[in-house]
């Protein structure tokens, strides 16, 4: 667990991968006390998020923020070439009901990919949110994206979070002609709860009649240390002026870092630190 796998369909010329995140996610949600369904929500996009950084042609860091007019206006995760990932979920203040839809969650919102390979000016892209769940939202965006055929399906609970891709590449029809279809058919009879088992397995399973070339796992890490320097800088930047007049005002300075789940509190004793 924690690793992301990808395979081959040696045959078919089809591609897939497999990611399961058991203590990753555990650190990722914790004392975030979160809504079930929110939660989900949050497994499922850092799941999909290590499947694409996992796959990634030119190294680099990936971010996802899913916006919405809903219950929940952001999702962010991100991920690094290292696959070490952190994320956050932020609720309005109205109660979450028992069993909401995904339009309920996120509502008519967008989906902001951004890439930064260090080489010059990220790449971003943003399309609106097409889909009745996370995984047909992603599934869309891929096939727009790359422009080839993909399924996948995503899976999150207080324990694991899971999720399964597939896309058909371009020599595929020419291979066997029924071979993306017959796979779509029997990754359809997969429920998400069955990702969370040993991949291995779990492909022999669905797919026992097919050559399956199954590549190293990689590791995925949760990564979201604190980071004073960029605190320091960030208040730096306010000014002395402001600064002042927030430590008259409340005695001291503090912020909450909403991703890392970080607090950094100042006292009077910061002026001199910024400003000498």
């Amino acid at each position: 667990m924690d690793a992301v796998r990808r395979f081959l369909f040696a045959d078919l010329d089809i591609r897939g991968a497999h990611v399961a995140l058991g203590n990753v996610w555990h650190e990722l949600q914790a004392d975030r006390d979160l809504p079930k369904a929110v939660n989900a929500l949050l497994g499922e996009l850092a799941a999909v998020t290590a499947l694409i950084a996992g796959n990634l042609k030119t190294p680099g860091r990936i971010r996802f923020q899913l916006q919405g007019h809903g219950l929940v206006p952001l999702l962010f995760v991100d991920c690094d070439e290292r696959l070490r990932l952190r994320g956050t979920a932020r609720l309005k203040e109205s109660a979450v009901p028992p069993a909401p839809t995904f339009n309920e969650l996120l509502g008519d919102g967008q989906l902001v990919l951004t890439l930064d390979t260090g080489t010059g000016t990220p790449y971003q892209s943003i399309v609106p949110l097409a889909g009745a769940s996370l995984g047909e939202v992603f599934a869309h965006y891929l096939a727009q994206s790359e422009q080839q055929p993909t399924w996948l399906m995503l899976g999150a609970d207080e324990n694991v979070a899971t999720g399964l891709f597939l896309q058909k590449l371009p020599e595929a029809d020419r291979r066997d002609p029924d071979g993306w279809n017959r796979l779509l058919h029997l990754a359809s009879t997969l429920a998400a709860a069955e990702l969370a088992g040993p991949v291995a397995s779990l492909l022999m399973h669905v797919f026992p009649e097919e050559n399956i070339r199954l590549f190293d796992p990689r590791p995925v890490h949760y990564h979201c240390p604190r980071d004073e320097d960029k605190v320091l800088a960030m208040l730096k930047s306010l000014g002395r002026k402001e600064l002042e007049a927030t430590l008259a005002a409340e005695g001291s300075v503090t912020i909450e870092d909403e991703i890392c789940r970080q607090r950094y509190c100042y006292g009077p004793e910061i002026l001199p630190r910024l400003f000498g």
